[in-house]
């Protein structure tokens, strides 16, 4: 499974390099219908996750996943077979709904195959992922470097072939029981199986754990912009930004795994989260006041908080997802609990760039402190949700 993972993941890394490169230079795209691409795309894949949940409650969660790398082949597919503008609109729109589906259903098969080892399971996968988003990435590099039209259809092309390697892998996979779909009566026994839309405090976990991904388009867009429109800094720094956190995460990610033990830690890990995010931000809106080795300094050294925040999320959502979600009715939960990472990738980067950077240093330091308070209050609402299900 994590073979499988390694291989998605690099065509991500890849995918995530070239898109708007392939879409200027081989399709012909403006900046307009770029950001009408990815926005529409990024909206749809909002939905994969509760669909995936609700399917994983009928069929088998294995052949689900492979139908989601399948889906994701065809569209890429599609998409080098025709630059316009409808047929590549529906392409990217398949592309991230299959691809938010395929995360909820990877969450799906993984708890299963790691068991009661999924905090251990999760710290594996997060330094395979980076592993795997860093291969990717030097992958596409060579393809960029060329610079041609055919070069940036060979990097869509190989993401697209790697889908077929992971559903190999997928269904070599060896588990002692495969989870299994559920009944499609509403009721099991005569009691009825739980609804996550009909569960307030699972959905005010979902929606708190919307703010509990905050370090993503930090890293992503916050340092880099912040970094070139607000301080002297030099521009080289940027990839520097993402190289320290792949080699922290990696470095780091088993010894956090370690330190956490069960859901009660990992609202530990939340409450931790939320400070360390308060810290990040400080050094952030801080930055613009040094010179320019300082302020490069200061920059490095926000990277390396919000990466240890990046760990302390790793091992407490999904911990804490499937820990509050009810054996009975785990696909459907996990589903919903999916949207929170999307609506980030969806919404992460809006707020950044139109509130928060608007704002300056001010607009950084209220962001740290809403996210320190949210965390706060995620880690008391689910120690006391656990405790009264204890």
């Amino acid at each position: 499974m994590l073979g499988a993972q390694l291989l998605d993941r690099t065509g991500t890394g890849v995918w995530n390099a070239a898109e708007v490169l392939y879409f200027t230079v081989v399709a012909r795209l403006d900046a307009r219908g770029i950001g009408l691409l990815i926005g529409i795309g990024a909206a749809a894949g909002i939905l994969g996750s509760p669909v995936a949940g609700r399917l994983a409650a009928r069929y088998s969660v294995r052949t689900l996943l492979i139908s989601c790398h399948m889906l994701r082949l065809v569209a890429l597919c599609a998409m080098l077979a025709s630059t316009r503008f409808t047929v590549l609109l529906s392409a990217v729109t398949v592309v991230f709904f299959g691809d938010r589906a395929a995360k909820t259903l990877e969450m799906l098969f993984a708890a299963d195959v790691a068991g009661p080892e999924r905090a251990t399971y999760q710290a594996l996968f997060r330094s395979v992922a980076n592993a795997g988003f860093a291969i990717g990435a030097g992958i596409a590099a060579i393809g960029l470097a060329v610079g041609t039209r055919d070069a940036y259809r060979a990097l869509i092309l190989l993401d697209a072939l790697s889908f077929i390697v992971c559903s190999l892998l997928v269904r070599r996979v060896r588990t002692d029981s495969e989870p299994r779909p559920q009944a499609s009566s509403q009721t099991t026994d005569a009691m009825p199986i739980a609804n996550p839309w009909r569960d307030p405090g699972y959905l005010t976990f979902v929606f708190l754990d919307i703010f509990m991904t905050t370090d993503d388009p930090i890293l992503n867009v916050g340092l880099p912009l912040w970094l070139i429109t607000r301080t002297s800094a030099p521009h080289a720094l940027i990839p520097a930004f993402l190289a320290l956190n792949t080699v922290l995460v990696v470095a780091l990610q088993m010894r956090i795994s370690a330190a956490t033990k069960g859901p009660l830690d990992a609202t530990t890990a939340v409450a931790r989260y939320g400070v360390i995010i308060l810290a990040t931000c400080v050094c952030i809106a801080a930055a613009p006041e040094f010179g320019t080795f300082l302020a490069s300094l200061v920059l490095l050294f926000a990277t390396g908080l919000q990466t240890l925040a990046e760990l302390m999320r790793s091992v407490s959502s999904w911990e804490l997802a499937v820990a509050l979600a009810p054996d009975d009715a785990r696909p459907a939960y996990l589903g919903v609990a999916g949207m929170s990472q999307s609506i980030q990738k969806s919404a992460g980067p809006l707020l950044l760039t139109g509130v928060v950077m608007v704002a300056g240093p001010v607009g950084w330091l209220a962001l740290g402190g809403v996210v320190a308070s949210l965390s706060a209050l995620q880690s008391r609402s689910c120690r006391r949700t656990l405790f009264r299900c204890a």
